[in-house]
Parts: C-alpha cells; structure tokens; sequence
C-alpha cells in the first residue's frame, strides 16, 4: 500500500532537539517533493519546510519561523525524509505532517499537487 509514516514526536523540554522522520512504503521518495507541516490546537496548519525532488536538485526551503533552527533532508535509500528540530520553543508544540507532491519544485506551505499525507505525529514542547 502507498503510505506516509511519521515518528519522533514526543515531549521535550524549551531548548531541546528532536528529529522527526517521515518514511515512505509503495513509492519511491525521491521522485516527489516533499513538505512539512504543523497544526497547533485551534491554528491554521502552516507550512514548516520542504525540499525538491532528488532530480530537481534537492533543494530546501524553510519558514521564517524555524530558519537556522530545523533542517530538512533526505536519505534516498531509507526512502525517508528527516526534519531536525533544534532550540525548540513552547510556540513549536504541533502535529507535525509530511506529504508528498508530484510536484518537483516546492514551495513552503503549499500542497499544490500533493498525493499522498501521513497521519502527524505530536510535538510538545514544554518545561
């Protein structure tokens, strides 16, 4: 079956660092780009960060919001896309999404062309 899956999610304290991962099954990663969501509770989902398919170069972008804090990438024989999250602030306590887009180019916070969603894992960032 074509699936997204997302882990790492968990409680970790003002400060602290985590990476989430989001695994593909029934496809091939590196055809698609790839974005990263957050939905806090009674927010809007927002776009986190994305990267360009492998033969689009790869590129990443990121919102103003994490810049110099996340960074995404990908590992194309794992078939999974990771998003490491440093210095993390109360403010970034969300589910987190991957997609997938046929798209090869992304764009941070579009979902333009997306075919395929993981179901989020929680973020929570507290003392």
């Amino acid at each position: 079956q074509l699936q997204l899956v997302e882990s790492g999610g968990g409680l970790v304290q003002p400060g602290g660092s985590l990476r989430l991962s989001c695994a593909a099954s029934g496809f091939t990663l590196n055809y698609y780009a790839i974005g990263w969501f957050r939905q806090a509770p009674g927010k809007e989902r927002e776009g986190v960060s994305c990267i360009s398919s492998s033969s689009s170069g790869g590129t990443t972008n990121y919102a103003d919001s994490v810049k110099g804090r996340f960074t995404i990438s990908r590992d194309n024989a794992k078939n999974t896309v990771y998003l490491q999250m440093n210095s993390l602030k109360p403010e970034d306590t969300a589910v987190y999404y991957c997609a997938a887009s046929y798209r090869q180019i992304c764009q941070v916070g579009s979902s333009n062309g997306a075919a395929y969603w993981g179901k989020g894992t929680l973020v929570t960032v507290s003392p």
